[in-house]
């Protein structure tokens, strides 16, 4: 990336930094108004896809401290594909350090079930097992053998009782979970 490429994005993700040098609009004029509106099209859709990505994290918290919270990530974590679907993959661990936050100490682990869902979601397919491949085997080679899991599987461990929040937070009347480890 050149320093030109490194200036404007630094630029693009700070309110505070001014327009790059050098960017006009369409008749010359340096392009301050311009790249203002590009600057907030840009927050905004990285914060639409982080409510898209984290729906619960967004009714945990609710709306407006969603935004807050979005904006403080997207200015420190640009994306790293031209997927938006793939934005958003070290939310969790921002969550999980980010202290005025702290006190909700499942928020983390409910960002991460959430990024597992989309990206069990968008995994390959693979063929299931043949059950039938398994009955011909003699019981001692079947303590043997070896399966390939699905691309989809994700593992979590949490101690809490993550699906309970996750429904509760995303499906209207869902009970109000014991929200203990």
């Amino acid at each position: 990336m050149s320093v030109d490429q490194a200036m404007f994005r630094r630029a693009m993700l700070a309110p505070d930094q001014p327009v790059p040098e050098g960017l006009t609009d369409g008749v010359g004029r340096p392009a301050g108004r311009r790249f203002a509106v590009y600057r907030n099209n840009v927050a905004v859709s990285l914060t639409e896809a982080l409510e898209t990505g984290f729906p619960a994290i967004r009714g945990l918290i609710g709306e407006e401290n969603f935004k807050k919270v979005a904006g403080l990530y997207l200015r420190a974590h640009t994306p790293a594909s031209p997927l938006m679907m793939q934005y958003g993959a070290d939310f969790p661990q921002f969550l999980s350090d980010f202290q005025p936050l702290s006190h909700i100490g499942y928020l983390a682990d409910v960002a991460q079930l959430e990024l597992a869902l989309r990206q069990s979601y968008h995994a390959a397919d693979a063929a299931p097992l043949d059950a039938a491949r398994l009955d011909g085997l003699p019981p001692e080679r079947l303590f043997a053998a070896r399966f390939t899991l699905a691309p989809a599987l994700r593992l979590i461990r949490s101690p809490w009782p993550l699906h309970a929040i996750w429904a509760y937070a995303t499906q209207p009347g869902a009970p109000k979970p014991h929200p203990t480890p």
